[in-house]
C-alpha cells in the first residue's frame, strides 16, 4: 500500500501547509501520526469524523508540549520515528526542547522537515506572514492578474501549498532516499519564499530570454493573449482556452468561424488587445455547454471553467476517479498514481487525541506508563 510504507513520521500539528504535508506523506502509505495540543482536544464521534481533508489517514496523539513529561514522550517517539515534521516560526521548535539537535542526538538517522514562510533565517525570518505575503516577495504575485488591474491572489496555493506543503513533502522524501545511503539525519528546511520562486522558474527564464514583458496581462501565460485566456458566455459561465501551438490556433480560428479571415500574425504582440475583443464576442454567442459540445475532445486545448461542485462530475475527472468519496466527503484522491504500490485512503480525519493510548503503546509504551502520562497531564 503506497511507496511510503513502512516510514513513520511525526507531524506536530499546524494549520494549512503543514497539514497538507502531513497529508500527501499520508496519501503515500507512510504512518504518519499528528501530534496535537492537549488543550485542543474536545472528543467527538469517531463514526462522525472531522471533515477537515487535509488531516486524513493520520491518527493523533494529544501531547501538552509545555509540560516536560509531555516533551519527554515526544522524544522517546522520536526515538522509533524515520521523520518529523514541523511548521513553526523558526526558534519554537528549540524552546519547546524539541529542536534538530536534541532531536538528532536521540535517533541520528532522523530527517527534521521544517517549513516555515521566509525560511529558518535571514532578516525576515522570524516576523509573522501568509501565503499573499510570500508569494509577494518572489515576483509571483506582481505576475498574476489583468492589465490594468491590481495583482490577483491566486488562492494560497502558490505559497502555502505548492511553495510550502508540497516542497516540504518533497523535502522528506528526497531527505530519506539520502539517509537510506548514509544512514545519517538531516535538516530540512522548506521556505514558501523559496517554494514559489522555484515554482516561478520557467517565467524568471522568459523575462532573461526578453520574451516576458514586466506590465501584467501584457504576457502570453498572464491573459495577455487573446489565444490563452477565459471568456465568458451567453450563460454568463466562461470556457478556458490555451491554443498556443500554430495547429492548435488554426483549430481554434476555425471552430470560431475566424479560419478563412486576414487576421493579423498570432504572436503579433500589438494586435493581442483587439483580437481579445472579436473573441471575447464570438464566445458570448454561445452557452458554455454548446461551446463544450463544439470544443472538448478537441486539440483547440479547451476545457469549460468548472465549480467545485461540478468539477468531480465531469466524465474525465469521474473516469479517472480523481476525486473519492470518502466518510460522506468528496474530496481530491491520493496523487500521483503507481503501477505497483497503489496508494489508497486508509482512514478519515481524527479527532485531536483520539488514538493516544493506541499509538502511544505501538511506540513500545506500556500500560502503567501511559496512565501515569495521563496522570500528569502530559498527555490527553
Amino acid at each position: 500500500m503506497g511507496p511510503l510504507e513502512g516510514v513513520r513520521i511525526l507531524e506536530v500539528a499546524g494549520i494549512g501547509p503543514g497539514p497538507f504535508a502531513g497529508m500527501m506523506l499520508s496519501d503515500m502509505g507512510a504512518e504518519v501520526v499528528r501530534i496535537d495540543r492537549a488543550d485542543r482536544v474536545r472528543g467527538g464521534d469517531p463514526e462522525n469524523p472531522p471533515k477537515d481533508i487535509l488531516a486524513r489517514g493520520r491518527r493523533s496523539v494529544a501531547v501538552d508540549l509545555k509540560n516536560p513529561e509531555g516533551i519527554a514522550t515526544v522524544l522517546a517517539m522520536i526515538e522509533k520515528a524515520d521523520v518529523i515534521i514541523e511548521g513553526f516560526r523558526p526558534g519554537v521548535m528549540e524552546r519547546l526542547g524539541l529542536g534538530p539537535e536534541i532531536c538528532l542526538a536521540r535517533n541520528p538517522a532522523l530527517v527534521f522537515g521544517r517549513m516555515t514562510g521566509w525560511g529558518q533565517e535571514g532578516p525576515m525570518a522570524k516576523a509573522a506572514g501568509h501565503d499573499i505575503n510570500y508569494i509577494a516577495l518572489t515576483g509571483a504575485l506582481h505576475a498574476i492578474g489583468r492589465r490594468d488591474a491590481a495583482p490577483t491572489p491566486p488562492l494560497n496555493l502558490v505559497g502555502d501549498f505548492g511553495g510550502g506543503g508540497m516542497l516540504l513533502a518533497y523535502g522528506v522524501v528526497c531527505a530519506l532516499l539520502e539517509t537510506a545511503r548514509s544512514g545519517k539525519g538531516q535538516v530540512v528546511d522548506a521556505a514558501m519564499v523559496d517554494g514559489a520562486s522555484a515554482l516561478m522558474g520557467m517565467i524568471y527564464a522568459m523575462k532573461a530570454m526578453g520574451v516576458w514583458q514586466p506590465d501584467r496581462g501584457t504576457n502570453m501565460l498572464d491573459t495577455g493573449a487573446h489565444f490563452y485566456d477565459v471568456y465568458a458566455t451567453k450563460d454568463s459561465k466562461y470556457v478556458s482556452i490555451g491554443s498556443i501551438e500554430p495547429q492548435f490556433y488554426a483549430l481554434l480560428l476555425e471552430h470560431i468561424g475566424l479560419a478563412g479571415e486576414e487576421l493579423p500574425a498570432q504572436m503579433d504582440r500589438g494586435k493581442w488587445a483587439e483580437l481579445k475583443v472579436r473573441v471575447a464576442e464570438i464566445f458570448k454567442t454561445r452557452t458554455r455547454d454548446e461551446w463544450t459540445e463544439i470544443m472538448e475532445g478537441t486539440d483547440i486545448c479547451y476545457a469549460p471553467v468548472l465549480d467545485l461542485d461540478e468539477a468531480p462530475n465531469h466524465p474525465h475527472i469521474k473516469h479517472r476517479k480523481t476525486f473519492v468519496e470518502a466518510a460522506g466527503v468528496v474530496q481530491p484522491a491520493p496523487a500521483p498514481r503507481f503501477s505497483r504500490t497503489a496508494p489508497e485512503l486508509v482512514r478519515p480525519p481524527s479527532f485531536e487525541g483520539q488514538h493516544t493510548a493506541e499509538v502511544l503503546a505501538d511506540f513500545g509504551f506500556d500500560q502503567e506508563r501511559i496512565q501515569a502520562l495521563r496522570d500528569a497531564k502530559a498527555v490527553v
